[in-house]
């Protein structure tokens, strides 16, 4: 099946329902330990040339991973092959990048350093979609909302967007831009995955209602849902549950052993492997946009190629859902 291409919000403009996340490149993630345990520019490269070949448009990465790293190999992979046209890309600001004081969060002052510096690493004249990594309680809303219109104004971002965000707080957003006439969220990335789906309670409501996309990160569940993770055993070398296992330790339950168990019995059912699965029953819900895929080698593209090649019906995802949840 043929890579689908989603509206984003109300711009007209299309993204892949699957994207690529870069968070494994020159390290995993944001976590400084981990720096330098990601792909090198070689391996990324050919990462984002695959992604391309598959209809990938959408490349997810942020300002921390990698502390930088992951920026500038998109940066210098988007130079060489000369697709930056063709890519809508996001990234993020919010983790420190310094050591001083203000090296961090969402003020004016640390928003209106940290774009320049993602510009610079990414070789480009703007940012497609420039997002919030985190809330900043420290920070009121509204000086954040207006930094992010001037960013727009100004042609640095086209679009904005907010991750890891609650619901009351994607309102008082869109509440402000109203009231100050400024640029409004286009897009709200959160985890949701089989094992995880706070999102459909409220959030993925309110973002239909108002016509936000929604980007889904995590759809494994840290590679959970991929059936790698076997009771007794120690986590496969370099996966997630072996290098930053924190927020994956409720998941080490009984329950959840089970649930992924009666998923594997599900996947076999569809002819699927349980990741494929996984990936196709988050891309399907209706309210979903697109959902990120982070493959650290070539190979690990099979279970994103095979998951295009499977179509849900409503009937589907209820059962799967319902036949596989952690409810025990």
């Amino acid at each position: 099946m043929p890579m689908e291409y989603r509206t984003l919000g109300r711009t007209g403009v299309k993204v892949s329902a699957i994207g690529l996340g870069c968070g494994g490149f020159g390290g995993i993630g944001s976590e400084v330990s981990l720096f330098g345990r990601g792909e090198d520019q070689e391996q990324a490269s050919a990462l984002m040339d695959h992604a391309v070949e598959i209809g990938i448009n959408y490349f997810d990465t942020a300002d921390s991973y990698g502390g930088g790293l992951s920026e500038e190999m998109v940066g210098r992979w988007m130079r060489l092959r000369g697709a930056r046209d063709g890519i809508i890309l996001a990234t993020k600001v919010f983790n420190p990048m310094g050591g001083d004081l203000h090296s961090g969060g969402l003020s004016r002052r640390h928003i209106t350093r940290a774009v320049d510096d993602s510009l610079r690493r990414l070789q480009t004249d703007r940012i497609d979609i420039y997002m919030a990594h985190q809330v900043d309680p420290r920070t009121d809303l509204e000086e954040t909302m207006r930094a992010f219109d001037d960013l727009v104004r100004s042609g640095k971002v086209l679009y904005l967007g907010f991750c890891n965000i609650e619901t009351w707080r994607v309102v008082k957003s869109l509440w402000i831009s109203e009231r100050i006439g400024g640029a409004r969220l286009t897009c709200v990335q959160n985890e949701y995955n089989l094992l995880h789906r706070d999102a459909e309670v409220e959030l993925l409501p309110v973002l239909a209602s108002e016509a936000l996309s929604f980007v889904a990160y995590s759809p494994m569940a840290g590679g959970w849902l991929s059936g790698k993770y076997l009771r007794g055993r120690p986590p496969p070398p370099g996966s997630r549950m072996e290098l930053r296992p924190e927020p994956y330790a409720g998941f080490q339950t009984d329950a959840t052993y089970r649930a992924i168990d009666r998923f594997g019995e599900l996947a076999a059912s569809f002819g699927a492997s349980t990741g494929a699965l996984a990936l196709a029953w988050a891309s399907s819900h209706p309210d979903v946009t697109s959902i990120l895929a982070a493959p650290r080698n070539l190979a690990q593209f099979e279970t994103v190629e095979e998951a295009l090649r499977l179509s849900l019906s409503a009937d589907d995802r209820l059962n799967i859902q319902n036949e596989s949840l952690v409810a025990d």
